[in-house]
């Protein structure tokens, strides 16, 4: 049994989408990514932090699952209790080892509403057609949330996971 993120060896795969986009663009200004229990986070930030150290890397998590926020905010681990998010992927819980990752790593956590990750997904379906399910629209979510902080910027994007059903992400579009 591989657990899906408290495991250096996913944590480490997990980081090559961050390695693979500062190798391609350059060093960023900014690196933002989802999440949930803190495996994808986790490597994208030590990928980050290792080849752009002065590049802030910013966590996105729905308000509604926001226990990573308040952990790395108060610097004890809180678990995730049930959240009702559409983002159902981050519904997880921070374990010791991703918690301490993100905490030597990461440099922000935020958290957007259900109806900015919903925005989040219709804007990258109808700007760049790409389908996108809502636990990895966070993240562009964290973005356009941000935008006057970071313009002019050089801003990386986690965006994970197309794993929406057709009728949840035409009830999506159609709201």
């Amino acid at each position: 049994m591989v657990h899906p993120y408290d495991d250096d060896q996913i944590i480490a795969g997990a980081g090559t989408a961050a390695l693979e986009l500062i190798k391609e663009i350059g060093d960023l200004d900014y690196m933002f990514c989802p999440v949930g229990g803190g495996g994808l986070l986790s490597g994208t930030s030590i990928a980050t932090k290792g080849l752009c150290p002065v590049s802030k890397v910013i966590a996105v998590e729905p308000e509604l699952a926001d226990d990573a926020y308040r952990s790395f905010r108060d610097g004890k681990l809180y678990p995730s209790l049930y959240p009702d998010t559409i983002a159902d992927g981050l519904r997880t819980s921070l374990c010791e080892r991703t918690f301490k990752i993100i905490q030597k790593n990461v440099d922000e956590i935020i958290t957007v509403s259900e109806k900015e990750i919903i925005d989040a997904m219709k804007f990258l379906w109808t700007r760049m057609k790409i389908v996108v399910e809502p636990s990895g629209a966070v993240s562009v979510a964290g973005v356009l949330k941000t935008k006057e902080k970071i313009r002019d910027k050089k801003v990386g994007i986690i965006i994970s996971g197309g794993n929406i059903d057709a009728a949840m992400m035409t009830e999506i579009l159609n709201s």
